[in-house]
Protein backbone atom coordinates (compact mmCIF):
# COMPACT_ATOMS: atom_id res chain seq x y z
CA UNK A 1 0.00 0.00 0.00
CA UNK A 2 1.80 2.65 -1.56
CA UNK A 3 -1.20 5.45 -0.98
CA UNK A 4 -3.21 5.58 1.94
CA UNK A 5 -6.22 5.94 -0.09
CA UNK A 6 -9.50 7.18 1.73
CA UNK A 7 -13.20 8.02 0.58
CA UNK A 8 -14.32 11.86 0.37
CA UNK A 9 -16.52 11.32 3.67
CA UNK A 10 -13.79 10.77 5.86
CA UNK A 11 -11.90 13.78 5.16
CA UNK A 12 -13.42 16.81 7.48
CA UNK A 13 -13.60 20.12 6.05
CA UNK A 14 -10.69 21.00 7.66
CA UNK A 15 -8.12 17.98 6.24
CA UNK A 16 -8.27 15.90 9.37
CA UNK A 17 -9.05 11.73 8.96
CA UNK A 18 -9.37 10.01 12.19
CA UNK A 19 -9.15 5.99 11.58
CA UNK A 20 -9.99 3.71 13.97
CA UNK A 21 -7.14 1.40 15.68
CA UNK A 22 -8.67 -1.18 13.62
CA UNK A 23 -8.75 0.01 10.18
CA UNK A 24 -6.13 -1.78 8.17
CA UNK A 25 -4.71 1.39 6.73
CA UNK A 26 -4.25 2.66 10.11
CA UNK A 27 -2.52 -0.77 10.88
CA UNK A 28 -0.65 -0.30 7.62
CA UNK A 29 0.74 3.15 8.56
CA UNK A 30 1.33 2.33 12.16
CA UNK A 31 2.97 -1.15 11.48
CA UNK A 32 4.26 -1.68 7.81
CA UNK A 33 5.26 2.16 7.27
CA UNK A 34 6.07 2.66 10.49
CA UNK A 35 5.41 6.72 10.72
CA UNK A 36 5.27 8.25 14.17
CA UNK A 37 4.01 11.55 15.10
CA UNK A 38 5.09 14.81 13.20
CA UNK A 39 5.62 12.10 10.13
CA UNK A 40 4.09 12.25 6.76
CA UNK A 41 2.73 9.73 4.17
CA UNK A 42 0.92 9.65 0.88
CA UNK A 43 -2.85 10.01 0.75
CA UNK A 44 -5.55 10.53 -2.01
CA UNK A 45 -8.97 10.33 -1.96
CA UNK A 46 -11.05 7.67 -4.11
CA UNK A 47 -11.59 9.19 -7.22
CA UNK A 48 -10.04 12.64 -6.21
CA UNK A 49 -6.87 14.36 -4.93
CA UNK A 50 -3.56 12.86 -3.66
CA UNK A 51 -1.49 14.62 -1.54
CA UNK A 52 0.44 14.09 1.87
CA UNK A 53 -0.87 13.76 5.24
CA UNK A 54 1.27 14.58 8.92
CA UNK A 55 0.52 12.10 10.88
CA UNK A 56 -1.20 13.53 14.06
CA UNK A 57 -1.63 10.50 16.04
CA UNK A 58 -0.87 7.02 16.25
CA UNK A 59 -1.45 3.92 18.54
CA UNK A 60 -4.93 3.06 20.91
CA UNK A 61 -6.07 5.76 20.30
CA UNK A 62 -6.05 4.85 16.47
CA UNK A 63 -5.39 7.28 13.59
CA UNK A 64 -5.11 11.18 12.81
CA UNK A 65 -3.65 12.33 9.66
CA UNK A 66 -3.83 16.04 8.62
CA UNK A 67 -4.01 16.17 5.27
CA UNK A 68 -2.37 18.75 2.37
CA UNK A 69 -3.54 18.14 -1.34
CA UNK A 70 -0.95 18.90 -3.50
CA UNK A 71 -2.28 17.13 -7.10
CA UNK A 72 -5.00 16.58 -8.98
CA UNK A 73 -7.06 13.32 -9.53
CA UNK A 74 -5.42 11.72 -12.68
CA UNK A 75 -7.23 11.58 -15.78
CA UNK A 76 -8.89 8.03 -16.79
CA UNK A 77 -6.56 5.65 -18.76
CA UNK A 78 -7.74 5.45 -22.44
CA UNK A 79 -6.84 1.79 -22.52
CA UNK A 80 -10.16 -0.50 -21.76
CA UNK A 81 -10.43 -4.04 -21.42
CA UNK A 82 -12.84 -6.57 -22.71
CA UNK A 83 -12.36 -9.40 -20.80
CA UNK A 84 -14.39 -13.05 -21.16
CA UNK A 85 -15.36 -13.93 -17.67
CA UNK A 86 -12.97 -16.06 -16.06
CA UNK A 87 -13.33 -18.55 -12.92
CA UNK A 88 -14.77 -16.49 -10.12
CA UNK A 89 -11.61 -16.94 -8.00
CA UNK A 90 -9.41 -15.88 -11.08
CA UNK A 91 -11.69 -12.81 -11.38
CA UNK A 92 -11.57 -12.14 -7.59
CA UNK A 93 -7.65 -11.79 -7.91
CA UNK A 94 -7.64 -9.93 -11.00
CA UNK A 95 -9.55 -6.88 -9.48
CA UNK A 96 -6.38 -5.73 -8.00
CA UNK A 97 -4.21 -6.10 -11.00
CA UNK A 98 -6.37 -4.37 -13.72
CA UNK A 99 -6.46 -1.45 -11.23
CA UNK A 100 -2.57 -1.39 -10.77
CA UNK A 101 -2.42 -1.62 -14.75
CA UNK A 102 -4.13 1.28 -14.98
CA UNK A 103 -7.08 0.13 -16.97
CA UNK A 104 -9.63 2.74 -18.00
CA UNK A 105 -12.92 0.67 -18.15
CA UNK A 106 -13.17 -2.91 -17.29
CA UNK A 107 -15.95 -4.84 -19.51
CA UNK A 108 -16.91 -8.21 -18.34
CA UNK A 109 -18.16 -10.22 -20.96
CA UNK A 110 -20.17 -13.48 -21.39
CA UNK A 111 -18.47 -15.70 -23.70
CA UNK A 112 -19.27 -18.73 -25.70
CA UNK A 113 -17.01 -20.59 -23.67
CA UNK A 114 -18.08 -18.88 -20.54
CA UNK A 115 -19.85 -20.76 -17.79
CA UNK A 116 -23.19 -19.02 -17.27
CA UNK A 117 -23.56 -19.25 -13.53
CA UNK A 118 -20.27 -17.17 -13.45
CA UNK A 119 -21.90 -13.91 -14.38
CA UNK A 120 -23.85 -14.29 -10.85
CA UNK A 121 -21.24 -14.97 -8.54
CA UNK A 122 -20.21 -12.60 -5.31
CA UNK A 123 -17.27 -11.63 -6.99
CA UNK A 124 -18.93 -9.35 -9.08
CA UNK A 125 -20.68 -7.65 -6.77
CA UNK A 126 -20.56 -3.99 -6.20
CA UNK A 127 -18.62 -3.62 -2.69
CA UNK A 128 -16.28 -6.67 -3.68
CA UNK A 129 -15.29 -5.42 -7.21
CA UNK A 130 -14.59 -1.34 -5.28
CA UNK A 131 -12.99 -3.13 -2.89
CA UNK A 132 -9.96 -5.38 -4.66
CA UNK A 133 -10.13 -1.99 -7.06
CA UNK A 134 -9.10 0.05 -4.38
CA UNK A 135 -6.36 -2.37 -2.98
CA UNK A 136 -4.86 -2.06 -6.82
CA UNK A 137 -5.09 1.78 -6.93
CA UNK A 138 -3.27 2.51 -3.43
CA UNK A 139 -0.80 0.07 -4.53
CA UNK A 140 -0.16 1.85 -7.97
CA UNK A 141 -0.56 5.46 -6.28
CA UNK A 142 -3.82 6.29 -7.98
CA UNK A 143 -7.00 7.34 -7.46
CA UNK A 144 -9.39 7.13 -10.32
CA UNK A 145 -11.47 3.84 -10.50
CA UNK A 146 -12.10 2.12 -13.58
CA UNK A 147 -15.52 2.03 -14.58
CA UNK A 148 -16.85 -1.75 -14.70
CA UNK A 149 -19.58 -2.60 -17.20
CA UNK A 150 -21.23 -6.45 -17.26
CA UNK A 151 -22.28 -7.64 -20.56
CA UNK A 152 -24.01 -10.17 -21.40
CA UNK A 153 -23.02 -11.63 -24.91
CA UNK A 154 -20.09 -11.20 -27.14
CA UNK A 155 -23.06 -9.32 -29.13
CA UNK A 156 -23.20 -6.71 -26.57
CA UNK A 157 -19.55 -6.21 -26.50
CA UNK A 158 -19.32 -5.24 -30.36
CA UNK A 159 -22.28 -2.98 -30.18
CA UNK A 160 -20.37 -1.23 -26.98
CA UNK A 161 -17.07 -1.20 -28.67
CA UNK A 162 -18.69 0.50 -32.04
CA UNK A 163 -20.19 3.31 -29.41
CA UNK A 164 -17.05 4.04 -27.89
CA UNK A 165 -15.31 5.96 -30.69
CA UNK A 166 -11.87 4.15 -30.38
CA UNK A 167 -8.89 4.69 -32.39
CA UNK A 168 -8.22 0.69 -32.31
CA UNK A 169 -9.61 -2.23 -31.03
CA UNK A 170 -7.46 -5.37 -30.81
CA UNK A 171 -8.81 -9.30 -30.22
CA UNK A 172 -6.36 -11.04 -28.57
CA UNK A 173 -6.37 -15.00 -29.07
CA UNK A 174 -3.53 -17.41 -29.00
CA UNK A 175 -1.59 -17.87 -32.56
CA UNK A 176 1.36 -18.69 -34.33
CA UNK A 177 1.58 -14.73 -35.68
CA UNK A 178 1.88 -12.51 -32.85
CA UNK A 179 0.52 -9.65 -34.78
CA UNK A 180 2.22 -6.15 -35.02
CA UNK A 181 1.42 -4.54 -32.41
CA UNK A 182 3.78 -1.29 -33.20
CA UNK A 183 2.01 -0.82 -36.01
CA UNK A 184 -1.19 -1.31 -35.09
CA UNK A 185 -0.80 1.26 -31.80
CA UNK A 186 2.29 2.98 -32.77
CA UNK A 187 0.59 5.81 -34.72
CA UNK A 188 -2.45 6.52 -32.26
CA UNK A 189 -2.04 9.64 -30.47
CA UNK A 190 -2.31 9.61 -27.00
CA UNK A 191 -5.70 10.84 -26.57
CA UNK A 192 -7.33 8.28 -28.57
CA UNK A 193 -8.71 5.18 -27.16
CA UNK A 194 -8.10 1.62 -27.47
CA UNK A 195 -9.58 -1.60 -26.63
CA UNK A 196 -8.86 -4.88 -25.60
CA UNK A 197 -10.59 -7.82 -26.04
CA UNK A 198 -9.05 -11.22 -24.11
CA UNK A 199 -10.89 -14.43 -24.64
CA UNK A 200 -11.35 -17.39 -22.35
CA UNK A 201 -8.31 -19.85 -21.53
CA UNK A 202 -9.41 -21.76 -24.22
CA UNK A 203 -9.53 -18.86 -26.64
CA UNK A 204 -12.69 -17.25 -28.42
CA UNK A 205 -14.89 -19.94 -30.49
CA UNK A 206 -14.51 -19.82 -34.37
CA UNK A 207 -17.88 -17.71 -34.99
CA UNK A 208 -16.74 -14.90 -31.90
CA UNK A 209 -13.29 -14.65 -33.63
CA UNK A 210 -14.93 -14.26 -36.78
CA UNK A 211 -17.76 -11.34 -35.86
CA UNK A 212 -15.05 -9.63 -34.18
CA UNK A 213 -12.81 -9.69 -36.79
CA UNK A 214 -15.76 -8.51 -39.10
CA UNK A 215 -16.35 -5.37 -36.92
CA UNK A 216 -12.72 -4.40 -37.50
CA UNK A 217 -10.56 -5.60 -34.86
CA UNK A 218 -6.87 -5.96 -34.89
CA UNK A 219 -6.41 -10.29 -34.07
CA UNK A 220 -3.20 -10.35 -31.63
CA UNK A 221 -1.10 -12.81 -30.15
CA UNK A 222 1.42 -13.36 -27.34
CA UNK A 223 2.22 -16.95 -29.70
CA UNK A 224 0.87 -19.96 -29.47
CA UNK A 225 1.22 -20.77 -25.49
CA UNK A 226 -2.14 -21.12 -24.30
CA UNK A 227 -2.00 -18.92 -21.18
CA UNK A 228 -4.05 -18.73 -17.90
CA UNK A 229 -6.32 -15.36 -17.81
CA UNK A 230 -4.06 -13.47 -15.10
CA UNK A 231 -0.93 -14.72 -16.64
CA UNK A 232 -2.71 -13.47 -20.26
CA UNK A 233 -3.76 -10.36 -18.81
CA UNK A 234 -0.90 -9.09 -17.35
CA UNK A 235 1.00 -9.89 -20.47
CA UNK A 236 -1.04 -8.21 -22.80
CA UNK A 237 -1.57 -5.09 -20.92
CA UNK A 238 1.97 -4.68 -20.37
CA UNK A 239 3.05 -5.71 -24.12
CA UNK A 240 -0.18 -3.05 -25.49
CA UNK A 241 0.94 -0.11 -23.25
CA UNK A 242 4.36 -0.30 -24.34
CA UNK A 243 3.86 -0.11 -27.67
CA UNK A 244 1.19 2.37 -27.72
CA UNK A 245 3.25 4.81 -25.81
CA UNK A 246 6.51 4.68 -28.14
Amino acid sequence: MNLILLEAEEVGADGIVALGRGDARARHVETVLRARVGQTVRVGVVGGRTGTAEVLETGEGGLRLACRWTGDAPERSRLDIALAMPRPKVMNRLWPVLAQMGVGQIWVVQARKTEKAYLGTHVLEPERVRAGLVEGLAQARDTRLPEVRVLGSVEEMLAASRAGGYAARLFAHPGENAGDWRGALGGIPSDGRILLAVGPEGGWTPREAERCLGEGFIPMSLGPRILRTDVAVVALLAVAGACWAE
